[in-house]
């Protein structure tokens, strides 16, 4: 299974350089191996939104959660320490550290375009897990 980094839904919905591999892959890969954290959630809904980009961001729900059954993951009060050692240990941002700390508590792989190759888990982009 998979956990998706808020870049690689921001690249798809703001039609970014990647956006076709992005789509590729999420047409490819069924919803149900594909996951979303709580935080990535927000993070999209920020960004859309300071883009004034409302319908985007509901139908990205909808389509990735209501139609697509995307799971939602989220992180508990108890991993805080955990995504802090984390963003010490690897110089991460706390959004980073979040999303590798719920990758690893959860056995997922990362999907992301952000630099994770210096950590323990790595991360992989979509063009790796399609092999294209």
């Amino acid at each position: 299974m998979y956990l998706l980094d808020t870049n690689i839904l921001l690249e798809l919905l703001l039609d970014q350089e990647k956006a076709d591999e992005v789509e590729r892959f999420l047409r490819r890969l069924p919803s149900e191996r594909l996951c979303l954290s709580e935080f990535a959630l927000y993070s999209l809904g920020i960004a859309l939104l300071r883009r004034r980009r409302y319908d985007a961001f509901l139908r990205a729900v909808e389509d990735l959660f209501v139609i697509g059954g995307m799971r939602l993951v989220r992180l508990g009060i108890d991993d805080m320490r955990n995504i802090v050692q984390t963003a010490r240990k690897f110089n991460l941002d706390f959004d980073d550290a979040y999303q590798y700390v719920a990758a690893e508590k959860l056995n997922l792989t990362l999907v992301s375009f952000d630099d994770f190759d210096r950590t323990e888990l790595g991360r992989q982009t979509p063009v790796q897990i399609l092999g294209v």
